[in-house]
């Protein structure tokens, strides 16, 4: 497996492990701590999604229109630009849906609001992140039977190593809203 792959691969896992741990913040009914860790995990998501945006998705599209020995080996160019295509709405789903969970949660945050709100906030959130766990599932499992693989017939050695390296920096990218330590526990 490549390097590149792995990075990317091991980055669904952690965030994965975050969104249990949204899911154990919702069970306790805590409106801070669940906002605290949507946050984070809502953070990590987009960092994620912006490696895959600005790193993998160009160079994958760019060297499968440019070789013809990729396109031996790999689905036509239309299915490619296709499953792209479906993975890039998939990533507005999350986006979309996760900002919308955050808005509900600070609705109610620091406020004295009736429990009864709290509780049918919470309810709808928890639904909302149902949505997008059963969507990242099979999002994470396209990724990483196609596109992350392809990365490994496209490219070269020196070139899977360059990716790779550019991918570790993005994802170290994090938002100032996070110290170092929130972002790497």
């Amino acid at each position: 497996m490549s390097q590149a792959r792995q990075r990317l691969t091991d980055d669904h896992v952690a965030l994965d492990q975050l969104l249990g741990q949204v899911q154990t913040a919702l069970h306790s009914g805590d409106v801070e701590a669940i906002h605290t860790r949507l946050d984070l995990f809502w953070a990590k998501l987009a960092v994620h999604i912006r490696v895959e945006h600005l790193q993998l998705f160009p160079l994958v599209m760019d060297r499968m229109s440019q070789t013809s020995e990729a396109r031996t080996f790999l689905p036509a160019l239309n299915e490619a630009l296709s499953t792209i295509d479906d993975l890039r709405a998939d990533h507005d789903f999350f986006m979309t849906e996760l900002a919308r969970a955050i808005n509900i949660l600070r609705a109610v945050s620091h406020k004295n609001e009736d429990q009864a709100i709290i509780d049918q906030a919470i309810n709808t959130v928890s639904g909302s992140l149902i949505e997008v766990e059963k969507r990242l599932v099979n999002h994470n499992q396209l990724e990483e039977e196609k596109v992350y693989a392809w990365t490994t017939t496209i490219l070269n050695e020196q070139e899977q190593t360059e990716l790779a390296n550019r991918i570790s920096i993005e994802l170290t990218n994090r938002p100032q809203r996070f110290s170092l330590n929130e972002w790497t526990t």
